[in-house]
């Protein structure tokens, strides 16, 4: 242990490094560096940092650093979970609370306490006794112990021969005992029972303050159990109603019970329910929470603020308690993700349902009437739940059905039909396609695994309107924030080899960053025009090769011709026809599924950014080094011929969509760009 005791020496005089470090970020938050004020909720701390220290005894490694990693203290710290309110809601709501109990399994608390409202209740005794079976045997699925809180739903009696105490004897003769303590780590956790009724006549109501009470009975038993906790590291309290909010609860918490608590002097958290919202207060130094739901009635109005089916965990240390909330189904469980199981999953995010129907055909009123056909292939070792369902923007498109589901086994495939109609109207900038939308859940044993959903648009012919469309050669399209061309990437195909990616541009305003043609994400190929200088890239055996412009700068308001080629042996960049850049390169180009962007760069998510300001024209990618040497006269007007690819003239459109008019007739769509006339 020689080298321990050496370490420790010098963690020791890593000390006072330590606390300088502390003081200048303590400086710099008060200071205001420029990004603190923005992120000054990550460093929010609710508690004290726990107490650490630097113990050689208890530290070993085989080299030498000045850093101090101080050890937590040996502290039997541990955690409980709480539920929230179960019944109120639909019949679901079981499953729920079987899901919250997955997620707490994989948790292993040492105990899980409730808050009331176990069962729907408000009946006799036949269908109260078959909804404590469902509850208790839901629950006795967990790990670990858990503890029962009698609410109104548990107590309250609909019906004929209505009992003295309603349900209170079935609740005691089945969950146990209306109000109890027990202790646990030098803790003491407290049940209460808050639908004992109104003394004087045990009318039981959660309307009437006279029935929100607590009897003497009970108040001298928690005076005693709260004077035989005095020496309790902690105590926690639990009840159904949060009568400490007042209002229909009257006074009588706040006037009786809540002085005792803070006489106590170790009441650390009181928990509730019923109201099926998260609420706290801190009164006096006592903690109080008031939970939503697990399965309960959810209106789900502003989740993040507490309207959704949750849980607490509060984690318990001799001198300071934590709780956070956990939403229900958010644990995952890490042994499931296995290589297998996350390639899996992988493929699923990436399949899209496979149309193979024709595109649907316009009419000259705009209308448009055909079938969609689509089948999807489960590609995993596990059952997949899948919704099919459509989306566009444009209301005018009527599709039955509007959505259809499947549960698909392993390798299983199914085929989906939906009868396609679009209403007459203007084929303008408000003519939406529609996509088909795949979600995907995927199942295990144990959990439902959501995969995030993929679309694929549904194929439609406008080739006859496009065909009767006038042309017009003095066009251009206009592009700028939001506004860009796409080209989907399954509507042509670049072979492996040479390559040509030219257009006409003229500019506003250059970006720090200026997408011109762009299919780069980690692969393909680019012109860029960062503040006018413009340069050329193509992705070559995992990186980029690129032919810059040197000095030059391309001009505001005037057309640029800008050519970018690739040989098999260089890339080159041309401004004008004048060769202005050159790199040696080799090797085959990494493709990828994204869209052909004109206008902007794209991004992995398939959108635009870093937008081009300005005109663009005849854009043409041709399969072939068109250019060589170190110049050529530059066609204003580009040609149709067996190397092109794509050719997009910006000459007509029909609403966003435009015209390829190479051999390849891609799908080529406006997003907000609009064609203007060139001034050429």
């Amino acid at each position: 242990m020689s080298r321990l005791m050496a370490a420790a020496a010098v963690i020791a005089t890593i000390l006072s490094v330590s606390t300088g470090a502390a003081q200048e970020r303590k400086r710099d938050a008060e200071g205001g560096h420029p990004m603190d004020r923005f992120h000054a909720r990550h460093t929010h701390q609710r508690n004290d940092k726990h107490r650490s220290s630097v113990d050689a005894s208890r530290f070993q490694t085989s080299r030498t650093s000045p850093v101090d990693l101080p050890l937590p203290e040996e502290e039997d710290a541990f955690f409980f979970v709480v539920y929230g309110d179960r019944t109120g809601g639909p019949d679901e709501g079981v499953a729920v609370l079987k899901a919250a109990i997955r997620d707490t399994n994989l948790l292993e608390p040492d105990l899980v306490m409730t808050v009331g409202d176990l069962i729907d209740g408000y009946n006799a005794t036949d269908e109260w006794m078959e909804q404590m079976r469902e509850y208790k045997g839901a629950m006795d699925e967990l790990l670990c112990p858990w503890f029962p809180v009698a609410g109104n739903h548990d107590v309250y009696w609909r019906g004929p021969n209505r009992p003295e105490g309603e349900h209170e004897q079935n609740y005691e003769m089945n969950f146990g005992p209306l109000w109890y303590a027990f202790e646990h780590k030098n803790c003491v956790f407290i049940a209460l029972y808050s639908d004992e009724g109104d003394p004087a006549t045990g009318e039981k109501s959660i309307h009437e303050p006279k029935s929100q009470v607590m009897s003497e009975r009970q108040l001298e038993w928690l005076a005693g159990t709260l004077d035989g906790a005095g020496d309790a590291d902690h105590v926690f309290i639990f009840l159904h109603h949060p009568r400490w909010r007042r209002g229909g609860y009257g006074d009588d918490w706040m006037d009786r019970v809540h002085p005792m608590l803070v006489d106590a002097g170790n009441v650390s958290g009181v928990f509730a329910g019923h109201i099926h919202q998260m609420k706290y207060s801190n009164l006096d130094g006592i903690e109080y929470f008031t939970l939503a739901t697990v399965g309960g009635g959810q209106n789900f109005h502003v989740p993040r603020a507490g309207n959704l089916h949750h849980f607490n965990v509060v984690t318990v240390r001799t001198d300071q308690i934590a709780s956070a909330t956990i939403p229900v189904g958010e644990v995952i469980d890490p042994r499931d993700l296995t290589e297998d199981f996350t390639e899996e999953a992988n493929r699923l995010a990436d399949l899209k349902p496979t149309i193979t129907s024709d595109a649907i055909p316009f009419a000259r009123d705009g209308s448009a009437e055909g079938t969609i056909t689509a089948s999807i292939e489960n590609p995993t070792t596990h059952d997949v739940e899948m919704m099919l369902s459509y989306e566009s923007g444009d209301s005018r498109w009527l599709i039955s059905p509007d959505h259809q589901h499947t549960t698909l086994k392993p390798g299983e495939r199914r085929a989906f039909r939906f009868d396609v109609m679009r209403v007459p109207g203007d084929l303008d900038q408000t003519l939406c396609p529609v996509d088909l939308t795949l979600a995907t859940d995927l199942l295990t044993p144990a959990y439902r695994y959501a995969i995030p959903p993929t679309r694929v648009e549904v194929p439609l012919d406008v080739s006859d309107l496009m065909a009767q469309s006038g042309i017009s050669s003095d066009m251009a399209v206009k592009t700028g924030e939001n506004a860009a061309v796409f080209v989907a990437s399954d509507s042509f195909k670049l072979p492996q080899g040479p390559l040509t990616l030219e257009c006409w541009f003229k500019a506003n305003s250059y970006g720090s960053r200026t997408g011109l043609l762009a299919k780069t994400e980690g692969s393909e190929y680019s012109i860029f025009v960062n503040n006018g200088r413009p340069h050329f890239s193509i992705h070559l055996d995992g990186e980029y090769r690129t032919a810059k412009c040197g000095d030059y700068t391309a001009p505001i308001g005037e057309w640029t011709h800008v050519a970018g080629v690739y040989d098999g042996s260089e890339v080159r960049l041309y401004i004008n026809g004048d060769l202005v850049g050159s790199e040696e390169a080799t090797g085959q180009r990494r493709t990828n599924d994204l869209p052909f962007i004109v206008g902007a760069d794209v991004t992995r998510s398939r959108e635009a950014t870093s937008y081009f300001d300005g005109l663009i024209d005849d854009v043409r990618l041709s399969s072939s080094a068109r250019y060589r040497g170190e110049g050529f006269s530059p066609p204003r007007r580009m040609i149709e011929d067996s190397d092109a690819v794509l050719l997009l003239e910006f000459d007509r459109a029909v609403g966003p969509f435009l015209r390829d008019t190479s051999r390849t007739g891609a799908s080529v769509r406006s997003m907000g760009a609009r064609l203007v006339p060139s001034d050429n």
